[in-house]
């Protein structure tokens, strides 16, 4: 490779779980500067998504888009990431101002990179500008350099995939050997492509003996890593990762993670199973409770949906030997992988190739097709990897487009061929049409929101409708909020996950306020004061994970037994103890839960205001399709009328429900509607928010985030 650029650096110590300096890089000017941060800059703003979040509330404007040379791809880690004797601690945030949603959007991932990006010295990594040529970005911890050199060029095919092209950045950075000292993150052809691009973190798993992958799957940042000229990012540290944070109190930090491996070890095989299913163990739970996405989200249940449980899985494809996990020390190992899978399908018909996953996720962007393979779901999930998309965004477009179809507004000649719920060909042949911008790929690439115009202006064009009243009909079943993809819950039965979703102020993503299964499931939040509740609470404690370098998984999909003495078992707080305790173990510090809640919720109103600058804050914003809600179709009514007639009939208590069904399904609709918004009202008032859900100025003042640019703010907004 050849270098472009090259400082020479003295890496900083990490130091109860912080280096206190930002790597800097402006790839319009080549410009590589380190910046030290001043004591109470963490604090104040903690790590990860707090991060990111403060590098661009000061460094973009409401004028900055994705594609701005002033957007900034933030990569950061937290003071919890990276320590092998608590269970995980390797994730880090990639944040950026998303080509989906135009506003913040941040995305958490695993993998190693994180933990090397700050044992090589830096707690987080911002780039700005627009390179003249495709570069990579080595940050080289032993060598003590950092570097910007022009993209090395392979053959095609790898030169296009994000997994191949970092398998082979990897080992010929090392001298043509793969090691656990270095990580990468690399975006794919199809990110250029699409605007739901991803970024892959690839790391060397020294069970498999293999390159493996985890993605920060969510809002475009891979489309904005790719605009930027930029291919790969490589960090490389030999520094011991056990105590990599050099913890203040390491026999605390050692206490509190073995507490956590005994509740895991214990309790994990007794629920979810996650060490032997993975996340796949997940489908068959959601099928049973009717949440399982089908035919874009207008069933929750289907007699296929068994093709897809998870020990089909297991049987078929996992290793079933090797116990799998993001990064050492984490005995939950949900991250499942096959080996040799033959491809079968797309331009890599006939090769063997490693697969990461499936995760629930991608089963569920599979089902929503109506497709029930499982190895065109393994095809799917290692096609999207290797592209460099989106497997949730990529799923949700087509099925709503599929649906278009279904419905009548396209016909196969829009498409070109006949795109219809079930068929894999015609889902197959998209879905590398996305990746290569090819075809209708074109349009599909852009996602749900910017389909919805294109379909309307067609629609509306061929049958002298008004594009308003085809958009309303679209708005339907077009399952997005703010631009951004649903994940792969069914929320007509939970009104609890349509606030996590409506609300979530990155979009429809579960890591926010993932509420369906203590809803809908365990039934612990059974009145409308206990959902907004939750929907005030469970958004900050996962802000905080996705500050301090945590997966959330342990917590929250691991019920400690000590849990059901509490008032309030969904929120699991004897495990939360354990996670109070590793971080004033790791960081010195004395904090109780409600101090970390307060950390969070400053990041979380600062979050808001973000998206109140670029026009996402209010509560218009926060408005969901119909389908979310409820049955938007009659078809689905009558899937589940059962249910929905004595849903209805408590509703409307001693007064009687209409004969006709159809006149049924007209006021459950109604009703439905009533909910969510008097769910808004009362968690807007919870937040400190006005009715238009946005932040009254007491609030900003409390955590202290009053600046001239939230003063002007709040003055437009009329607050």
């Amino acid at each position: 490779m050849k270098t472009l650029r090259q400082i020479e650096y003295k890496p900083a110590k990490v130091v109860g779980g912080y280096t206190d300096r930002i790597l800097r890089v402006d790839l319009g000017t080549q410009e590589i500067t380190i910046q030290e941060l001043p004591p109470d800059f963490k604090d104040k703003y903690v790590g990860g998504r707090g991060y990111a979040l403060k590098l661009i509330w000061d460094g973009t404007t409401r004028e900055t888009h994705y594609d701005s040379p002033e957007n900034i791809l933030v990569m950061a880690s937290g003071p919890l990431g990276n320590e092998p004797a608590f269970p995980g601690t390797s994730k880090f945030i990639v944040g950026t101002i998303s080509p989906m949603t135009d506003t913040f959007i941040d995305s958490n991932i695993g993998g190693h990179f994180g933990p090397l990006l700050k044992l090589a010295g830096f707690d987080a990594l911002a780039v700005s500008g627009i390179s003249k040529e495709n570069v990579v970005i080595l940050i080289d911890g032993d060598a003590q350099t950092i570097s910007i050199a022009a993209a090395p060029a392979y053959d095609r095919e790898t030169d296009e995939g994000a997994l191949s092209f970092g398998q082979r950045l990897l080992k010929d950075v090392n001298g043509g050997e793969y090691s656990d000292s270095l990580a990468a993150v690399t975006a794919g052809q199809g990110a250029c492509n699409a605007r739901f691009g991803i970024i892959n973190s690839l790391f060397f798993d020294i069970r498999r003996k293999r390159i493996r992958s985890k993605q920060a799957g969510r809002g475009g940042t891979g489309t904005v890593m790719r605009h930027k000229g930029l291919r790969g990012i490589v960090a490389r540290s030999s520094l011991s990762k056990v105590n990599g944070n050099n913890a203040i109190d390491k026999e605390g930090v050692r206490q509190a993670g073995s507490r956590l491996k005994a509740v895991i070890s214990k309790c994990d095989p007794q629920q979810l199973g996650m060490s032997i299913w993975g996340t796949t163990g997940l489908s068959e739970y959601m099928d049973k409770f009717h949440i399982f996405p089908i035919n874009n989200y207008q069933y929750g249940q289907s007699p296929e949906s068994s093709k897809l449980f998870a020990n089909v899985f297991l049987d078929k494809y996992f290793s079933k030997k090797i116990p799998d996990g993001c990064y050492y020390g984490c005995n939950l190992a949900c991250a499942k992988g096959a080996e040799n899978v033959e491809l079968t399908r797309g331009p890599r018909a006939g090769r063997a190739v490693d697969i990461d996953g499936p995760e629930y996720e991608t089963v569920g962007a599979v089902s929503s097709m109506g497709i029930f393979d499982p190895h065109f779901v393994m095809e799917y999930s290692w096609y999207c990897d290797e592209y460099g998309i989106d497997a949730i965004s990529t799923g949700v477009t087509i099925s709503f487009f599929m649906e278009c179809l279904q419905r009548g507004f396209l016909s196969a000649d829009d498409v070109g061929y006949e795109l219809t719920f079930g068929n894999i060909q015609a889902a197959d042949r998209l879905l590398h049409e996305i990746a290569s911008g090819k075809g209708f790929g074109k349009i599909v690439g852009q996602g749900v929101a910017r389909g919805k115009k294109w379909v309307a202006e067609k629609y509306a064009a061929r049958n002298g409708t008004s594009e308003d009243a085809a958009m309303a009909e679209l708005n339907k079943f077009g399952m997005e909020v703010k631009g951004l993809e649903f994940s792969m819950y069914i929320t007509k039965e939970s009104l609890a996950q349509q606030g996590g979703y409506g609300l979530a102020l990155k979009g429809p993503q579960h890591d926010e306020a993932w509420l369906i299964f203590i809803d809908q499931v365990h039934k612990e939040l059974p009145t409308l004061e206990h959902k907004a509740n939750a929907l005030k609470w469970f958004p900050l404690i996962r802000t905080w994970f996705n500050a301090t370098g945590l997966c959330k998984l342990p917590w929250i999909d691991v019920r400690n037994p000590e849990a059901a003495k509490t008032s309030e078992p969904a929120k699991n707080l004897p495990t939360l103890a354990y996670y109070v305790a590793y971080l004033n173990a790791t960081t010195g510090s004395n904090k109780k839960l409600e101090d970390i809640l307060d950390d969070s919720e400053r990041l979380y109103i600062l979050q808001k205001l973000i998206n109140l600058r670029h026009g996402k804050g209010t509560r218009a914003s926060d408005q969901i399709p119909l389908r979310a809600m409820g049955p938007a179709y009659f078809n689905e009514y009558e899937a589940r009328a059962e249910y929905y007639d004595e849903w209805l009939q408590q509703q409307l208590g001693d007064n009687k429900a209409p004969a006709s069904p159809e006149q049924r399904h007209k006021l459950l609709m109604e009703k439905r509607f009533e909910a969510y918004q008097q769910l808004c009202d009362i968690v807007y008032e919870k937040k400190g928010f006005t009715s238009e859900g946005i932040p009254k100025r007491e609030t900003v003042e409390k955590f202290c985030l009053m600046d001239e640019q939230a003063r002007q703010l709040l003055s437009e907004s009329g607050v």
